[in-house]
């Protein structure tokens, strides 16, 4: 029977059918060993060799890695109605000591005193997660490795000209536009995309190739640009604007406090100029700004003030607030990436040639992306059937593990026979205590639980004689 793995890698080509094997074995292994390294992973040195050679092997690429897990996440967004939420996020990985030094440097600096220097090496990731309008990921639909060794001598190149002036196609900010194609290319139907994005993707050329495309785009600005008659800029228009919503959220301070703000909201529909130095080349675009702002300035955290600009309409106060609802789904592309760091653990690994590290990333993209996507769907739809996302062997396992009547005690929410009851049962082999008013677990008690049930499937088709021991 086809596990949910199996599934993620069905669309997988390699060029060696000895490839694809291997690379099916791995994951097999890793996904059973959480955040362990790769010799605890394979167990034996033979086992352990043959990974290092795949990770290595010169026909072996992320994008070929990553290709079944995006053809998923296509059938997966063609099986839902509504918007597709596009969340766009980079994230890096960093690594020390001589080892690293092949690797490209990400930042430099001196330490205290000034005198010794220190440069910090690693790999950057620019990653692009589909979403629905509820929050459930679909999966990855694009992603781009690169180091800053690439792009040497860009810094040097702004000191000495204005950055807008720079080609788009020699700064690093070229990958937001590179995964805005890909992901929208991949989806089809680009009316149906809304690519949400950070103050880091803040870039016109991006709001030019969304309307190239087709697509829709929902940014944090930090840029005030010239609007209106070219004579003005955005803030300046925005004055102007009347408050026409007001709203309260709930928000959380730095040491997890809860508490509610309310916020202002301004929105009105402007004429966008791109710079200066880049008028001739670029067309102006009609877009809408939304300002969120906190009435009352609080004490002990920053007061909220979101900026938003958008090609989607706007034409009501229910509009602007779910425009506001759909970027604070961009949080969930941040906890993609916190998880590959601390459950995949990426930046302990001891390889050292990008290569390799590029490959073993890819790797735990697919092995995480179920987890993350199991702990949303018990949130999301926890009445759903169990078979979307565990395999009848599973669901077996864990009635006889876990009966009903304990879930039912722990988690008065769920019930018996839905996917959220056997989710729960799976976060309890993890160590979830599943009290009444406990929240819904975690992602990394549902990793930690699909690892022992993993070994405890492995020994029973041991003990059945489906498999060599």
């Amino acid at each position: 029977m086809a596990t949910a793995l199996d599934r993620e890698l069905a669309g997988c080509r390699f060029e060696e059918a000895r490839l694809g094997r291997r690379f099916r074995k791995l994951v097999g292994q890793l996904a059973g060993s959480v955040g362990q390294s790769i010799p605890l992973a394979c167990q034996d040195w033979s086992n352990t060799k043959a990974a290092y050679r795949f990770l290595s092997n010169r026909k072996v690429q992320e994008g070929r890695i990553l290709a079944g897990h995006f053809q998923a996440t296509k059938e997966r967004a063609a099986s839902v109605d509504g918007p597709l939420l596009i969340l766009h996020d980079t994230t890096e990985f960093s690594f020390y000591g001589e080892s690293a030094q092949a690797l490209g440097a990400l930042c430099k600096g001196f330490r205290k005193g000034g005198k010794e220097q220190y440069v910090v090496r690693g790999i950057l990731m620019h990653s692009s997660l589909a979403v629905t309008i509820e929050g459930l990921p679909l999966g990855l639909c694009a992603i781009k490795f690169w180091t800053r060794d690439h792009f040497k001598g860009t810094n040097a190149l702004k000191r000495s000209i204005n950055p807008t002036r720079v080609p788009i196609e020699e700064k690093e900010s070229v990958r937001w536009l590179d995964n805005l194609r890909l992901s929208t290319k991949l989806l089809g139907k680009a009316s149906r995309c809304v690519h949400i994005g950070d103050r880091e993707s803040d870039i016109y050329e991006m709001f030019c190739t969304a309307q190239d495309e087709g697509t829709n785009f929902l940014i944090r600005t930090c840029v005030d640009r010239l609007a209106v008659d070219g004579k003005q800029t955005i803030s300046a228009a925005m004055k102007d604007a009347k408050i026409k919503a007001v709203h309260q959220v709930e928000v959380r301070d730095g040491k997890g406090r809860v508490s509610w703000a309310t916020l202002e909201v301004r929105y009105q529909r402007l004429e966008v100029f791109p710079p200066v130095g880049k008028q001739k080349k670029y067309p102006s675009l009609t877009l809408t700004v939304i300002h969120a702002r906190e009435r009352n300035a609080p004490s002990g955290r920053p007061p909220i003030d979101w900026r938003l600009i958008t090609n989607l309409p706007v034409r009501s106060r229910a509009e602007a607030l779910e425009k506001l609802s759909r970027y604070a789904m961009r949080w969930k592309i941040e906890t993609f990436h916190k998880i590959l760091k601390s459950g995949c653990r990426a930046e302990e690994t001891k390889l050292r040639a990008s290569e390799r590290i590029v490959n073993l990333i890819a790797v735990f993209c697919i092995l995480r992306w179920r987890i993350f996507w199991m702990t949303m769907m018990n949130r999301v739809a926890p009445a759903a059937p169990p078979q979307i996302a565990l395999t009848e062997i599973e669901t077996r396992l864990l009635d006889r593990l876990i009966p009903d009547r304990t879930v039912e005690q722990g988690n008065k929410q769920s019930q018996p026979g839905s996917l959220a009851s056997y989710l729960t049962k799976i976060a309890r082999l993890g160590g979830y205590v599943a009290r009444a008013k406990d929240p819904p677990p975690g992602n990394m008690v549902m990793w930690r639980g699909m690892s022992r049930l993993n070994d405890i499937e492995l020994g029973a088709l041991i003990g059945a004689g489906l498999v060599g021991n």
